[in-house]
C-alpha cells in the first residue's frame, strides 16, 4: 500500500538604529528573520505588492490569508463557508498561500506595503518575530471580550503563547502536538491494551523499551518508527518531547543565550540511539515515505509523529488510535507542540468597524473548529474542546492531555516552525539516531551551530 505523506532609504545603516519591537528585537532584525528586510525598496517585489496603492476594500468585505492545503485546506474552506452563510452581509475573500517562509514573506511584504489582509493565520512559534517587527495589531481585551473571546475559554498554554511582552497578539485556533500513534491489532497481540481497548500507560525508559520489544515480537521486524532522514523538524520534535521531560531548555533571552544542558541532552540522544542502532527496535535509516509505509502496512506497532498525519492513516483500512507520547523520563510532562492562530496584521487604516468585523470572523472560525478537529488538531476553543461532540471524536479526544502540556519552540529570530533552529537541532538528532556521531558529538555540534546565531543579531536581508 502506498500512502502519501501529508504536508513560515538613505542614511548610514551602520549608524542608524532600527525601531525596537516587543522583546527588544529590532524591527529590521525581525524583518530580516522573515526574509523581507530591504525588499520593500526593490522592484522585484512588485508582483507581491501589486495594487497596494489606492483605497482599501469596502467596509463589509474581509480578506483572510491562510497557508492550508490538502485535508487542512478542505476543512478550512468548510469553515469559511459556514461563516459566509451566517454572515451574508460580509464578503469574505479567503486566500491560500504556500506554507512556510514564502507565506510569512508575502504576509510581511503586504503589511509593509500597507495592503495587509484583515485576518491572517500564523504559527504561534513565529509570533514573537512578527510582533517584534511591528507587523501586528495588539488585541485589546475589551474588543476580544465583546466577541466572547476571553482567556478562560481557551487552552491555557496556547492562549499564553499568543502573548508577547504581556500583550495579546493572537487568538489560538488549535494545538497540534507530537503524539504516539498505535496499531490496535499489533498492540493487542503484544499485550499493551487495557480492558477498554486503549493502550495502557507506558512509563519510564524500561517501559518504552519493553513496549517496543513486545511489538517487534509480533511484527518480526521493528516495534516502532519515527522519521530520521531529511526531516529535521520531526527529529527536533521527538528530541524536545523527551528532553523537556528532564526539564531541559535550549535557548533563553530571545535566542541570545544558549542554555542547553549538555548532560541531559546527551542522555536523551543516547536513549534515542539505543532504540535505533543499539537495540534495533526502530529503524535508524528511514524517511517520511518509509515511515508511512511501515505504519500503514502493519509493520510496526508504534509511530511517533504529529497529529496532522491523522488524515493520512484515516484514508487507509488500518485500525489505529493515538495517545500522548509516554512520560519516559518521569519529570513534569512535556510535549512538543505548535499552534495555528489568528492575527490582525497591522493596518493604519483599520477603523473600529473593520476591527469589529475582523474579530467577528475570528470568532466565527473558532465556533466552526469542530470541523478543524476532524483533521487531527485539538481545538483551542474550549466551547468546542469541552463539547459532547468532541469528546465522542476518536482518536482526537484521546490526546487532549498532550495539548494541555504543550511547549513551543523557544523564542529567537532564528527559531519557529521550519526554521534554522529546528534544522540545527534536528540534523544533529538524526545523525545520533543513525549512529553517524556519538551523543556527545551531537551536543557539541548543536552548541557550535547555535552559537553562530545566538552571538549576532539577524543580518539585514537575511533569512531564518
Amino acid at each position: 500500500m502506498t500512502v502519501p505523506r501529508t504536508s513560515d532609504a538613505g542614511g548610514e545603516p551602520s549608524r542608524r538604529r532600527s525601531p525596537t519591537g516587543p522583546s527588544g528585537i529590532s524591527r529590521r532584525a525581525a524583518l530580516a528573520a522573515l526574509g523581507v528586510a530591504g525588499l520593500g525598496a526593490s522592484t522585484g517585489c512588485g508582483s507581491v505588492l501589486a495594487g497596494v496603492a489606492g483605497t482599501g476594500p469596502p467596509a463589509d468585505a474581509l480578506t483572510y490569508w491562510n497557508l492550508f492545503t490538502g485535508g487542512d485546506g478542505s476543512h478550512m474552506v468548510e469553515m469559511e463557508d459556514r461563516y459566509r452563510k451566517q454572515h451574508p452581509d460580509v464578503h469574505l475573500n479567503a486566500v491560500t498561500l504556500s506554507w512556510g517562509t514564502p507565506y510569512y514573506t508575502k504576509l510581511a511584504l503586504a503589511i509593509l506595503g500597507n495592503r495587509p489582509p484583515d485576518v491572517a493565520v500564523t504559527h504561534l512559534s513565529r509570533l514573537p518575530t512578527l510582533a517584534a517587527g511591528n507587523l501586528l495589531e495588539p488585541l485589546r481585551g475589551d474588543d476580544l471580550a465583546r466577541h466572547g473571546m476571553t482567556a478562560d475559554r481557551f487552552t491555557p498554554a496556547a492562549w499564553r503563547k499568543g502573548q508577547v511582552d504581556g500583550k495579546q497578539y493572537a487568538v489560538p485556533l488549535d494545538t497540534h502536538p507530537f503524539v504516539m500513534f498505535y496499531n490496535v491489532d499489533i498492540c493487542r497481540k503484544a499485550g499493551l491494551l487495557d480492558a477498554d481497548g486503549r493502550i495502557a500507560p507506558i512509563t519510564g525508559t524500561d517501559g518504552l523499551v519493553a513496549a517496543l520489544a513486545a511489538c517487534r515480537k509480533v511484527t518480526g521486524a521493528y516495534g516502532g518508527v519515527v522519521n530520521v532522514n531529511a526531516d529535521p523538524s520531526t527529529c527536533w520534535r521527538w528530541f524536545d518531547t523527551l528532553y523537556g521531560q528532564l526539564g531541559g531548555e535550549v535557548l533563553a533571552d530571545d535566542g541570545t543565550r544558549i542554555v542547553l544542558d549538555d548532560a541531559k541532552a546527551a542522555q536523551v540522544l543516547a536513549f534515542q540511539r539505543e532504540l535505533t542502532v543499539g537495540r534495533k527496535l526502530m529503524p535508524s535509516n528511514i524517511d517520511g515515505n518509509g515511515v508511512n509505509q511501515l505504519f500503514a502496512n502493519g509493520k510496526v506497532g508504534l509511530l511517533f509523529d504529529g497529529v496532522w498525519q491523522l488524515p493520512t492513516y484515516q484514508a487507509t483500512k488500518l485500525k489505529f488510535s493515538m495517545a500522548p507520547v509516554p512520560n519516559v523520563f518521569g519529570g513534569a510532562y512535556h510535549c512538543f507542540a505548535d499552534s495555528h492562530a489568528l492575527i490582525l496584521p497591522r493596518n493604519a487604516g483599520r477603523d473600529a468597524h473593520r476591527r469589529d468585523t475582523s474579530l467577528g470572523l475570528v470568532r466565527g472560525l473558532l465556533d466552526a473548529s469542530m470541523v478543524w478537529a476532524e483533521g487531527g488538531h485539538v481545538p483551542a476553543w474550549k466551547n468546542v474542546q469541552d463539547s459532547a461532540a468532541f469528546r465522542k471524536l476518536r482518536p482526537q479526544s484521546e490526546y487532549v492531555p498532550a495539548a494541555e502540556a504543550a511547549v513551543y519552540d523557544p523564542a529567537g529570530w532564528y527559531s519557529g516552525a521550519g526554521s534554522d533552529f529546528e534544522n540545527i537541532m534536528g540534523f544533529a538528532v538524526a545523525a545520533a539516531e543513525a549512529g553517524q556521531i556519538s551523543p556527545d558529538a551531537a551536543v557539541r555540534q548543536i552548541r557550535t551551530k547555535l552559537n553562530g546565531y545566538a552571538s549576532r543579531p539577524a543580518p539585514v536581508g537575511g533569512t531564518a
